[in-house]
């Protein structure tokens, strides 16, 4: 098969299965009529695999790219889920390894089962939420938690001589359907208008900002053609008081609310997602991202200044992180080395000259290149006597609640990451947040901010660098990026 054909084979497997627990839901939901428990054990309603099978006569080629490499031969394989969705994805990675390797590929269908809740949505018009979940657990599938995880993101074993497959992909069909709904869940927005380039920010006031350019440059014509905000909402060029529209929506309903601005085709577009404050919300986000595959995602937002040369809107591009976040500890823990990557950090640097219109020493003044530590505690200021001597020795310059985990995260699951934050207060040095100077910073600082963000993304979008930088991968990856 050729990679065209393999992924058509998916999707065409995939619809299946779909269809046939969709219209088993729909005439257990009506009429009580429990489904054959034989289409369940002929796997009926259970997810395709892909298998890609290398046998070289010789030692595998030397490939310089980070990923869609294979390492060794064997059978590597992954289930699939929304291959509609991820056609293109998938397309891009089988070619490279179809024209770089002797490979075969396999399309078949998988001893794991689609759970119920992934397409119970659109399973007719009956409400389903009168049945207890125990009336569907019974006769359908339903998501087993204790076989969804990121034993392959994180270096586990892959296999044993009992079952030597290897992983193809570092996520399966469950961990990637169950990321989805999440993300629905916390953002308010449907999957599928993430976009591949991903800021994240931690104050509101960067949402209206952003909505505001967005609204600007959709009206412009020459990049986006819409907006799409939590709640359904869709800004186009038509939309008159844009920012007021994505306001009164339900965004507060959500956790970590998205806001999308999209690109004519190929979600070459910008997403933000205000992850709000603390490392928590920045894992949880990004464990579901990531199954996304996103070119890269950024942290904007605020941090503490922590030396006295600071002044309050100056920007801190982070080159290193000091982390006391905790919540990545037992699957990253803090002695591994979260290294910055080159291409980001070029892009940002890049970025802020041309929105500032600054360089050289001027610029230098304003943007400092450091380390930023990342703590749990939104109180550390009560604690800097205990802090003191580690802040010092770590050389920190700023201090937030959420890069750190972003990048740790990035690293882990193989997403480039970056950081360029903006100093709101520096209270170490008797500079605190005070309404009034605050809301001045605001005003001055954060139109400044996002437009960094977006112009960053957008040269690497442009291809002005190439992203994926081989320090996120292992010596052992999974073919897939």
């Amino acid at each position: 098969m050729t990679p065209i054909e393999a992924v058509d084979q998916i999707i065409a497997l995939y619809d299946a299965s779909v269809l046939r627990l969709k219209a088993a839901l729909e005439v257990f939901i009506q009429k009580g009529q429990r489904p054959d428990p034989r289409l369940r054990d002929d796997g009926g309603f259970s997810y395709p695999e892909l298998r890609v099978i290398y046998d070289p006569e010789g030692p595998p080629p030397q490939i310089s790219r980070a990923f869609a490499k294979l390492a060794e031969p064997g059978v590597y394989a992954t289930t699939i889920t929304k291959p509609h969705f991820f056609r293109d994805y998938l397309i891009s990675q089988l070619e490279k390894l179809k024209s770089d390797y002797d490979v075969t590929f396999e399309v078949g269908v998988s001893g794991s089962e689609i759970p119920y809740p992934y397409v119970l949505d659109s399973a007719g018009e009956v409400d389903a939420e009168k049945l207890p979940p125990a009336e569907f657990a019974s006769y359908f599938p339903t998501p087993q938690l204790a076989f969804i995880g990121d034993e392959i993101a994180d270096g586990d074993p892959w296999f044993d001589d009992v079952d030597p497959i290897k992983p193809l992909a570092l996520f399966d069909a469950p961990r990637v359907d169950f990321s989805l709904k999440r993300l629905a869940h916390y953002t308010g927005t449907p999957f599928e208008a993430f976009q591949r380039y991903i800021l994240f920010t931690n104050y509101h006031r960067y949402v209206d900002e952003f909505v505001a350019l967005g609204a600007e440059r959709i009206r412009a014509g020459d990049r986006y053609t819409k907006l799409v905000a939590p709640g359904g909402i869709e800004i186009d060029k038509d939309t008159e008081n844009a920012g007021e529209v994505v306001a009164a929506g339900p965004w507060r309903r959500h956790q970590m609310p998205a806001y999308h601005l999209m690109g004519p085709d190929d979600a070459s577009g910008i997403t933000l997602v205000n992850i709000g404050v603390g490392p928590s919300n920045a894992k949880t986000i990004t464990d579901h991202l990531a199954v996304l595959r996103p070119e890269c995602w950024l942290m904007v937002g605020h941090c503490g200044g922590l030396r006295q040369s600071q002044r309050i809107g100056d920007y801190v591009l982070a080159h290193a992180y000091l982390r006391d976040d905790k919540v990545l500890d037992s699957v990253l823990p803090p002695d591994i080395p979260v290294p910055p990557l080159a291409e980001i950090q070029v892009a940002l640097h890049e970025a802020a000259e041309t929105i500032t219109g600054e360089s050289g020493e001027t610029l230098k003044r304003r943007l400092r290149t450091g380390t930023v530590v990342t703590t749990d505690d939104r109180n550390w200021e009560l604690r800097y006597t205990v802090s003191a001597k580690r802040f010092n020795q770590s050389r920190a310059v700023a201090i937030d609640m959420e890069s750190a985990t972003i990048a740790a995260n990035g690293y882990r699951l193989r997403v480039p990451y970056g950081t360029l934050l903006c100093v709101s207060d520096k209270p170490l040095h008797g500079e605190i947040k005070l309404p009034g100077a605050a809301n001045r910073f605001y005003e001055k600082a954060i139109g400044e901010h996002i437009l960094i963000g977006i112009e960053t993304l957008e040269r690497l979008a442009n291809g002005d660098a190439a992203l994926h930088s081989r320090k996120l991968r292992a010596f052992d990856e999974p073919p897939f990026r």
